[in-house]
């Protein structure tokens, strides 16, 4: 595992990874632009994918094809789920589904999985709770869910009673779907911003900025066990 590759769905959330790494290089592809460099023992190739499912898939699977990095890692910000998550708690995914998909759709059609969920790489998440006892940050593993919708009270409910998930997003499950299919080593790294007692677009523009870094620096921290 030498080359990483990591998806923002966001400028916002891809640029501490530009401050913390010197990249060395750039390159275009499919309208996207990829930054090259060195971490530690690592290559890093790092891009902003554009918020949603099919953005944040085009990127993952370019990071495979074009690339070919040995793992992708997602990093940025999420919706608190569970009222136990607080603003700026960092979810790690354990298991991610999608919260839009019918439930059999990815069952009895391609990639006919056991379930709907997917799974973090191990090894990922073994270095990811070893970091997590560590760092002064709030660090939580559990469950993710990925739709094509900002939830604030709409939808809250019925997602949290299916699924009991600690965050969403609107791009994880995506990344993981496509990791899966390529037998890529995935992991979702997702620092809060907002959630029920804190909820709305107005809380996510004003926490972005501050769970962006605090995502990013997570990711090198747990990157940095695996050195």
């Amino acid at each position: 595992m030498r080359k990483i590759g990591i998806v923002c769905a966001s400028d916002t959330e891809l640029a501490p990874f530009l401050t913390h790494i010197s990249f060395t290089q750039t390159l275009e592809k499919a309208m996207l632009k990829f930054y090259i460099g060195p971490f530690n023992e690592f290559e890093f190739v790092a891009a902003y994918s554009g918020v949603c499912k099919v953005n944040a898939a085009v990127a993952a699977q370019i990071l495979i094809d074009f690339f070919q990095v040995d793992a992708i890692v997602n990093a940025g910000t999420a919706g608190g789920m569970d009222e136990s998550v607080r603003l700026f708690d960092t979810v790690v995914s354990d298991r991610m589904v999608y919260h839009d998909v019918a439930d059999d759709i990815l069952t009895e059609f391609h990639p006919w999985l056991k379930s709907n969920y997917f799974l973090a790489d191990r090894t990922l998440f073994a270095a990811a709770q070893s970091y997590g006892q560590k760092t002064e940050y709030p660090v939580l593993f559990g469950t993710m869910v990925t739709g094509e919708q900002f939830i604030e009270d709409e939808k809250r409910e019925q997602i949290n009673q299916k699924y009991a998930p600690l965050s969403v997003d609107m791009e994880t499950v995506s990344i993981a779907h496509t990791c899966y299919v390529n037998s890529i080593p995935f992991l979702s790294v997702r620092t809060i911003t907002d959630t029920a007692e804190h909820k709305g677009i107005e809380n996510f523009e004003k926490n972005c900025e501050t769970a962006s870094e605090r995502a990013a620096e997570i990711v090198l921290g747990i990157l940095e066990e695996l050195s």
